[in-house]
């Protein structure tokens, strides 16, 4: 962690791993409490070996002012102009929202929905999660939890200009009832979905965890399918979603985007900490199916990977 007495900002931040006090990070995560007020059953901030410690109270947790300037410094350090904001629920620290995303060019803000959203404008977005119908969300995330969130994207406003986007996590729990989610967030007021895939712990065997990229194939195939169908509202690009499919997957997580250019800070008492990466400090690398490393490596193109032969051509 870094201090200065020569007025820049004091950086309360451990960068370690194979994150460097030198590296230029495009784009930075930063979970901004680790208080929710939902347990998901999949969430991996609170999956054991994360710096995950919520405090009684938030106002215990690292105070504003200090993860203000802290992100501050580490911007001008880093290059960072793109922020994720995530929790536990971020919008339970509206305040910090509304000072931080100014810090960036570029702000997405990570929500389960069930906290009314705020209109920060239109150069930000909100990406909610919902993962399933009723039956299956709830039985991840909480009883009503579904409820509550369809009832808070069918309430945006008229003139709400930020942008919002659901967001499905699909497992192998709940690849085949995409078109029930999909079919019930059209009629809400929310502008568009995209899919990630679960990102499994090493040896997960869990019922929401796929044995192998091979097995996840049909997944992958549905919410292609969906995107052919409903070609404005699904928004995973082509070649993000063909280079989720064999071999081109393992390509890509061997040589994973995400490691060069998004620096993940996860909360740690009164400072952030950088975890093994964005999924935190157990993850299963050849079964990722997250959204961020495809979507990066579908931006480099099928070429960085070998894959120029084997995949479509791409919108």
């Amino acid at each position: 962690m870094g201090g200065a007495a020569d007025g820049k900002a004091v950086i309360k931040a451990n960068i370690g791993g194979h994150y460097r006090e030198d590296g230029r990070y495009p784009a930075v995560v930063v979970n901004v409490t680790n208080h929710c007020n939902l347990t998901c059953q999949h969430c991996f901030i609170f999956r054991d070996g994360n710096p995950n410690e919520a405090p009684k109270s938030i106002r215990e947790e690292m105070s504003p002012e200090s993860m203000l300037e802290t992100l501050r410094g580490l911007r001008d350090r880093h290059g960072i102009s793109t922020a994720l904001w995530m929790g536990g629920e971020p919008l339970l620290k509206p305040k910090v929202l509304a000072e931080g995303i100014r810090l960036f060019s570029y702000n997405t803000i990570t929500t389960n929905g069930t906290v009314p959203l705020t209109d920060f404008g239109p150069d930000v977005l909100y990406v909610v999660s919902l993962d399933g119908p009723q039956d299956l969300n709830d039985a991840i995330r909480g009883e009503g939890c579904y409820h509550r969130v369809i009832r808070n994207l069918s309430n945006i406003p008229p003139g709400f200009s930020t942008p919002v986007q659901v967001q499905c996590v699909v497992t192998r729990r709940n690849q085949e009832r995409l078109q029930e989610l999909v079919d019930a967030v059209r009629t809400t007021q929310a502008n568009w979905m995209t899919f990630s895939f679960y990102v499994p712990r090493a040896g997960d065997t869990s019922e929401d965890a796929w044995a192998s990229v091979d097995e996840r194939v049909p997944a992958v195939r549905e919410v292609q399918r969906l995107k052919d169908e409903y070609p404005g509202f699904v928004r995973n690009s082509t070649l993000s979603l063909e280079l989720m499919l064999p071999p081109n997957a393992k390509r890509v997580t061997d040589a994973c985007p995400a490691h060069d250019s998004v620096l993940p800070l996860y909360l740690e008492g009164d400072h952030f900490t950088t975890p093994f990466c964005c999924y935190g400090n157990d993850v299963d690398c050849d079964r990722c199916g997250a959204w961020v490393v495809f979507h990066l490596a579908s931006l480099l193109g099928a070429e960085r990977y070998g894959a120029a032969g084997e995949t479509q051509a791409a919108t």
